[in-house]
């Protein structure tokens, strides 16, 4: 067993941090905090996502198309599709991978240039 908790999130101006909560032979959970300003530039992943905003505000990029994105709303994008983050607030985004994919891929997205 696990208890995660979620209410120890460090917000720093215009930055993207990402924390792994959960790695196990089932799939990952990972923490993003995107503070006010930050954004994560398009990338796609290689297996199918899940994305939920805990608490905050996003805009989510995909498909030409921008979707505003509030606390408890949730998306889910089928594998190779691209699409961006950027947060209208301090936002605690939980992402789902698939266990296959790999922490080091979400973390090279914060390495884009």
């Amino acid at each position: 067993m696990k208890i995660t908790n979620w209410s120890k999130a460090e917000f720093s101006p215009n930055e993207v941090k990402i924390n792994v909560l959960i790695d196990n032979k089932s799939g990952k959970e990972i923490q993003i905090l995107l503070a006010k300003g930050s954004i994560m530039k398009e990338h796609k992943a290689p297996f199918s996502i899940h994305v939920q905003v805990l608490s905050g505000k996003i805009i989510f990029e995909v498909e030409n198309q921008k979707l505003e994105l509030n606390t408890l709303d949730m998306i889910s994008l089928n594998a190779n599709v691209p699409h961006s983050l950027s947060a209208l607030e301090d936002s605690i985004i939980r992402l789902s991978l698939n266990k296959f994919d790999k922490f080091q891929r979400v973390s090279a997205v914060l390495k884009k240039p």
